[in-house]
C-alpha cells in the first residue's frame, strides 16, 4: 500500500486524499495498469471506509436513496439533510 494508514490522517487529511482519489480515479480506470487500478481500488475502499468508520451519521441526501431516486422526477431536492432537523 501507498501512502499514511487512514486511520492515522486528521479529518482535513482524510478529506484531502479522498478528493485526490476521486478525482483522478477515472484517469486511473481508462488509462491504468491493472496493477495501478488494483491500488487505486485498495487504496479508495481504504480511505472510504476510514470516512464511514468516523462518520456513521453522516447526512444523507434524499435523491441519493432508492426511494429518492424514484421520486426524483417529483422535483424534490437532494440536498442532504441532517437528522433531527
Amino acid at each position: 500500500m501507498t501512502g499514511v494508514e487512514p486511520d492515522r490522517l486528521d479529518d482535513q487529511q482524510l478529506m484531502k486524499e479522498l478528493e485526490t482519489i476521486h478525482r483522478t480515479r477515472h484517469d486511473t480506470l481508462l488509462y491504468g495498469s491493472n496493477d495501478a487500478l488494483r491500488a487505486h481500488n485498495e487504496r479508495m475502499a481504504q480511505l472510504e471506509g476510514e470516512y464511514l468508520r468516523r462518520n456513521p451519521s453522516r447526512p444523507v441526501a434524499a435523491g441519493r436513496t432508492r426511494e429518492g431516486a424514484r421520486e426524483r422526477g417529483s422535483g424534490e431536492s437532494t440536498t442532504p439533510t441532517t437528522p433531527g432537523t
